[in-house]
C-alpha cells in the first residue's frame, strides 16, 4: 500500500522532469526526501478511517505539487480497503476441530456413570482401615542413676555405645564407701566378742548365785541354831540379831544375783546357747556391713537392660554427682512400640488384637507388621492437670484423642532398627465395612418395614 504511494511520486517526479528538459542542466526536481519504508505493509496496521498506526498524520512526506499529491492520495486508499477484507481468512479452518471435539465431549458424558458407579462402590465397601498419622514410636528409656552420692571416677562408655546387661556404665570414688565397709566389719567382730563375753558372764551369775545359795543355807542354820539358845538364855541376844541378820542379807543377795542372771539370760534372747550369728545385735552389725557393702558396690553402675546409652557427655571423671541424680539415659533399643491417638470418633470397631500396618516417614518404602496391644481406658485429657470444665458457659465439644498401643512384630531382622521419636502412620484393618450412608440404610429400612 505504501508502495502504490511512492509509485505516484515518482511518477509525478518524472513527469517534472520532462516538463523542464528544455532547462538548464543544473534545474533539479523540488525534493526534499524521498519516502523510506523500514516495515512491509503486511505488518502496518490500520485504524477504522483507514490510516496507518503508529504513523503522525502531520508528518513530512515529500515537497511536490499538491495537485499531484491530491490525486494520487485516493488510489493508496482504495487499494487500503481493498486488502482490508483479506485478514479474517486465517480462521476459516477453525470450524474444522468441531467433530473432534464432540467425540470428546462424549466419551466424556459416557465415562461419568462409570466414574460415579466406582466411586460408590468403593464407598461403601471402603472404610475398613482406620488410619492414624498423629503417632510415634516408643521405647523403654530410664535415666541412669543411683542413690549414693560421689565423685565421678571413670566413665566406661561412649555416645550411642549398644551396651548389654549387666556392662559397667561409669565408677564413682570408692574409697570413703571401703572406709565404712572397713568400719562396720570391726563392729560386726566387736559384735560377735561382746555376744561371747555375755554368755560367759551368764554363766558367771549362775555360779555366783548357786555360791550365794550355799552361804544363805549356812546362814539359816546358824540363825535357827542360836533362836535356840537365846531362848535358853545360853548366848547373848546380840548373837542372835546378828546372825538374823545376816541371813536377811545373804538372802537378798541371792536374790540380786538372780535377777542380774535373768537379765544376762533376757539378753542373751532368752536361749544362753544361742549361737553368735543368730543374735540380734549379731544381725544388726552385719546390716550395717551389708549396706555399706551396697553401697560399695553401688560405686559401679552397670546396663539393667540391653540398649543404647546417650548423653553420656554430660559427665566426666572428676564431677561430682548427688544421689539420684540422672548421669545419661539408656534406651532399650530391642522392645518398641508405637502410642497412637487417634480420635474417639475412629476407635468405633478398632479392637485389641487387630493386624496393624505401620510406616514410618525415615523409611517411607517399608512396612511393619503389628497388633492392637491394647486401648487406654481413658482420653488423654482426663490426666491433664486442669481437665475441662465441661458445665461452665463456655464449654465447645471438642473432638477427644484416646491413646492406642500397638506392639510391632522386630523379628524381622533385614529391616532397619526403629528409634524412639519416630512419626509413624498406624493403618488398623477392622474387617468393617463402611455401608450405606446413615440416611440411605434408614430410607431402605423403612421401605423394607412398610413392605
Amino acid at each position: 500500500m505504501i508502495d502504490t504511494g511512492n509509485q505516484a511520486i515518482r511518477s509525478s517526479a518524472n513527469g517534472a522532469g520532462n516538463l523542464g528538459a528544455s532547462a538548464p542542466a543544473d534545474d533539479h526536481p523540488k525534493f526534499v526526501k524521498p519516502f523510506r519504508t523500514t516495515a512491509s505493509a503486511d505488518s502496518i496496521t490500520f485504524d477504522a478511517r483507514g490510516r496507518p498506526r503508529g504513523h503522525s498524520p502531520q508528518a513530512p512526506v515529500a515537497e511536490t505539487n499538491q495537485d499531484t499529491v491530491r490525486a494520487e492520495a485516493p488510489v493508496a486508499r482504495s487499494d487500503i480497503s481493498q486488502k482490508q477484507p483479506e485478514r479474517p481468512a486465517e480462521t476459516l479452518s477453525a470450524p474444522g476441530k468441531s467433530p473432534r471435539r464432540r467425540v470428546l465431549r462424549m466419551a466424556l458424558f459416557a465415562l461419568l456413570p462409570l466414574v460415579l458407579i466406582a466411586a460408590a462402590y468403593w464407598y461403601v465397601t471402603g472404610g475398613q482401615v482406620v488410619s492414624a498419622d498423629d503417632a510415634y514410636v516408643q521405647a523403654e528409656t530410664v535415666g541412669i542413676s543411683t542413690d549414693i552420692s560421689g565423685i565421678v571416677k571413670e566413665v566406661d562408655v561412649r555416645e550411642n555405645q549398644h551396651v548389654v546387661p549387666g556392662q559397667i556404665l561409669y565408677r564413682l570414688d570408692p574409697r570413703q564407701f571401703q572406709i565404712a565397709l572397713d568400719n562396720a566389719r570391726a563392729n560386726l567382730a566387736q559384735t560377735a566378742l561382746t555376744i561371747a563375753s555375755m554368755k560367759q558372764d551368764y554363766t558367771r551369775m549362775l555360779k555366783d548365785a548357786a555360791a550365794q545359795q550355799a552361804q544363805v543355807a549356812l546362814d539359816r542354820a546358824n540363825y535357827d541354831r542360836y533362836a535356840a539358845l537365846v531362848r535358853a538364855n545360853a548366848i547373848a541376844q546380840t548373837t542372835y540379831d546378828q546372825a538374823r541378820f545376816t541371813l536377811e542379807t545373804d538372802e537378798a543377795k541371792l536374790e540380786s544375783l538372780r535377777q542380774q542372771a535373768d537379765v544376762q539370760l533376757a539378753k542373751l534372747a532368752g536361749n544362753p546357747d544361742i549361737p553368735v550369728t543368730l543374735h540380734p545385735e549379731y544381725l544388726q552389725a552385719k546390716a550395717v556391713v551389708d549396706e555399706a557393702q551396697r553401697q560399695l558396690d553401688h560405686t559401679i553402675i552397670r546396663a539393667p537392660f540391653a540398649g543404647q546409652v546417650t548423653n553420656v557427655p554430660s559427665i566426666a571423671p572428676g564431677k561430682y554427682l548427688a544421689a539420684s541424680t540422672t548421669a545419661f539415659y539408656l534406651v532399650n533399643s530391642d522392645d518398641v512400640w508405637v502410642d497412637a491417638t487417634p480420635k474417639e470418633t475412629e476407635l468405633t470397631y478398632v479392637r485389641p488384637g487387630q493386624p496393624v500396618t505401620l510406616t514410618v516417614d525415615t523409611y517411607p518404602d517399608l512396612e511393619w507388621r503389628g497388633v492392637i496391644a491394647s486401648v487406654s481406658p481413658a482420653a488423654a485429657q482426663q490426666f491433664s492437670l486442669l481437665p475441662a470444665e465441661n458445665t461452665s458457659g463456655n464449654w465447645v465439644k471438642v473432638v477427644q484423642r484416646i491413646t492406642m498401643r500397638v506392639r510391632i512384630d522386630t523379628s524381622d531382622r533385614s529391616l532397619p532398627p526403629l528409634r524412639a521419636g519416630m512419626s509413624v502412620e498406624v493403618n488398623v484393618d477392622t474387617g468393617h465395612a463402611r455401608g450405606l450412608p446413615h440416611f440411605l440404610g434408614a430410607l431402605f429400612g423403612g421401605a423394607k418395614r412398610g413392605a
